[in-house]
């Protein structure tokens, strides 16, 4: 099949990618000049383990390119996946202004029958505003072209997005038309053919499940983390908790890690963004403000314990960072708690060594003129002439340290974990001071 992506960012080059991997033709559009050029060159502008090969198979097949020119994007595919950033505004609602613009295109470059697909998180009622844009652009032309309009929600996890992809658990058609059904059906169809999960629904509601979906996981993560608090004050063990609790099947034990605050593209704009539909139905979410008001004030959480420990004025102290990146397996720097806990370091007069395996530079990016914040090439580089050890992201090479070596690099010997990465006796059985979340 021949497949458009307009937008080459995260959703576009996994979704490009896999659809390329099944052998259908793929053209992906993106504006950004120099971020095409470096894909037509072999590159890729994020982190995400496995896209680079298959991209590069791909290419190399002739089966997906890259592209800034419009109207061959448009022309190219009767599928046309629009994958475009949906930043919050000011008032938190997703701004829709590249899902339009990219709508505003299609309707006025294509010349026969189009299956235009929101891939993009939209608010509800989006799939009729890209109707209208296109019907706009079709009377301005004088023309009467077939189309339909059709909601596809991704659910792609950062770092493991290719499997998400390729092994979908479920794959959610909010569409209204019988051709676009089929041809939907079909382009899916070899990532279903061992388990098939395609739940079709009208467009309105594939809009709202993809929001629904990441406000619950986003609320399993904030419950964990407030009863982390009490936890603590009580003198309970949330790990142990987390356990009980997450044998439970009607419950299960996905996303009930306490920590220091969900972050990433997502969550963040998306509970901000159904909090605002909430407001404009006349209907506030409760639940949903209090899940965000709980996850901002979880991301001080360490901060919080190290003045307990040092006191509010830090001048004078530097701390070794282990993680930058808002989880594991990305470079993905967006809302990570990471940042928090940097400024609010050197705000308090720290100093900050910092080390991410590969979000580097993307910190860099972000953080690279606060004074007093540095970037190491190792982890243990890190923690010379440091008084303590912060740990923001449980990157696997952060599990199994050397307690020891720590132990001597660390002038006050102490950590504080903010991913509960480890047993407390053993660390402590090395003469360390172990701070964690939600534990005694």
């Amino acid at each position: 099949m021949k497949v458009t992506i307009v937008g080459s960012g995260y959703v576009g080059l996994v979704t490009g990618a896999c659809l390329a991997d099944m052998g259908n033709h793929v053209v992906c559009l993106d504006i950004d000049a120099a971020k095409v050029d470096l894909l037509n060159a072999g590159g890729l502008p994020i982190h995400e383990p496995g896209l680079l090969e298959v991209v590069q198979r791909n290419m190399a097949g002739g089966r997906l390119q890259f592209t800034t020119d419009r109207q061959l994007a448009v022309s190219h595919g009767t599928l046309q996946f629009i994958a475009v950033g949906t930043p919050p505004g000011e008032d938190g609602s997703a701004d829709l202004q590249y899902v339009l613009a990219a709508a505003r295109d299609i309707g006025r470059g294509m010349t026969d029958y189009k299956v235009i697909i929101n891939k993009s998180t939209v608010p509800v009622g989006t799939g009729d505003r890209v109707r209208a844009v296109i019907e706009a652009e079709h009377a301005q032309r004088g023309v009467r072209l077939d189309f339909a309009v059709v909601s596809n929600p991704e659910f792609l996890k950062e770092g493991a997005a290719m499997a998400d992809f390729m092994r979908p658990d479920r794959v959610v058609l909010g569409v209204e038309d019988e051709r676009a059904m089929l041809l939907m059906k079909a382009l899916y169809s070899p990532f279903v053919r061992s388990r098939d999960r395609t739940f079709v629904m009208d467009v309105r509601s594939a809009e709202f499940t993809k929001y629904a979906a990441n406000a619950m996981l986003a609320t399993r993560i904030s419950f964990m983390n407030e009863l982390s608090r009490l936890s603590e004050a009580l003198g309970a063990d949330i790990e142990l908790v987390r356990q009980g609790l997450g044998a439970d099947p009607r419950i299960g034990p996905q996303f009930l890690y306490a920590g220091t605050g969900y972050g990433g593209s997502c969550f963040p704009k998306d509970i901000q963004a159904l909090a605002r539909m909430g407001e404009d139905a006349g209907l506030p979410l409760r639940i949903i403000a209090a899940v965000e008001a709980v996850n901002t004030a979880q991301k001080r959480v360490l901060v919080e314990k190290i003045a307990t420990r040092y006191g509010d004025d830090l001048t004078g102290l530097t701390f070794a960072l282990w993680g930058l990146a808002f989880k594991p397996e990305t470079d993905d720097m967006r809302e990570a708690p990471s940042q928090v806990i940097v400024q609010e370091l050197v705000r308090r007069g720290a100093q900050v060594r910092a080390y991410d395996p590969v979000a580097g530079a993307a910190a860099q990016r972000v953080m690279g003129g606060l004074p007093g914040f540095s970037l190491c090439d190792t982890a243990i580089q890190a923690t010379q002439g440091a008084h303590a050890l912060v740990i923001a992201t449980e990157w696997r090479e952060f599990r199994s340290p050397d307690f020891d070596a720590l132990a001597s690099a660390l002038h006050d010997r102490t950590i504080f974990d903010g991913r509960n990465l480890y047993t407390p006796a053993l660390v402590r059985a090395s003469g360390l001071t172990y701070h964690s979340v939600g534990r005694p």
